[in-house]
């Protein structure tokens, strides 16, 4: 074993180790929540030794780095999720490797999207990016919607061809009522989901958590964790 898949590997223990943890102490199956492996600024290569390792979900934020990493990868069983703020402009490249995209945050992305999907000849899975810090009608630095413009968004991809409805995302806020606050924001996804299900039960994926605080959001509920740091290391810094 390569001294950088070694690496990896007891990374990826020691996450597994807090996830499960995390599991049993709120109750849960350890099967209710899926890791996904947060790659950007890494190789292409890392995602070949994490999905040697078991890995099966990996997320970009920038299609720039993500969109050559996916073509490199095409040949392996991997499910893309593309989790950065995303401008329309870039649309179409996500569109032909992302499997989902975890940051709708308004109605224009809804219909480029869905023009793109079409195009492609595919669904794609979409999550509402929720901005837990924006006031209402804004939105927050981290881009998402607040949390009362998640319903009509919802109801633009439940109309909007090639795509689907998949569920919720956000980001633990850095200013507003929840910051430093993870478990209550992430409560309060789980509440807005609770809604969100009541008319969609199919929209039942919750993400939230990451390195630092994926054991808040499975106390809370959450089906997926995004984590980086914590399995590849800390991030070169970017020039």
């Amino acid at each position: 074993m390569t001294d950088r898949k070694s690496e990896l590997a007891a990374n990826l223990a020691a996450v597994e180790e807090r996830i499960a943890a995390a599991c049993a102490a709120a109750g849960r199956p350890r099967e209710e929540v899926t890791l996904i492996v947060v790659t950007k600024t890494y190789p292409a290569s890392d995602v070949r030794l994490l999905h040697e390792l078991g890995v099966r979900h990996v997320a970009e934020n920038r299609d720039q780095d993500a969109a050559p990493k996916a073509a490199a990868c095409a040949d392996l069983d991997l499910t893309w999720h593309f989790v950065g703020q995303l401008q329309t402009n870039k649309v179409r490249s996500v569109v032909g490797y992302a499997d989902v995209v975890q940051s709708v945050d308004r109605l224009k992305l809804v219909s480029s999207l869905s023009a793109a999907a079409e195009k492609e000849g595919r669904e794609l899975g979409c999550l509402i990016q929720v901005a837990l810090d924006a006031e209402s009608g804004e939105r927050g630095d981290r881009g998402g919607v607040a949390p009362d413009g998640v319903e009509e968004l919802a109801a633009a991809v439940d109309a909007a061809p090639g795509l689907r409805l998949a569920g919720l995302m956000t980001v633990a806020p850095l200013a507003g009522e929840y910051a430093g606050r993870q478990r209550a924001a992430f409560d309060r996804l789980m509440d807005l989901s609770t809604v969100l299900r009541a008319t969609r039960p199919a929209a039942n994926m919750v993400s939230a958590g990451m390195s630092a605080d994926l054991e808040e959001a499975v106390a809370a509920g959450a089906t997926h964790v995004r984590v980086g740091t914590a399995v590849l290391g800390v991030r070169p810094k970017l020039g």
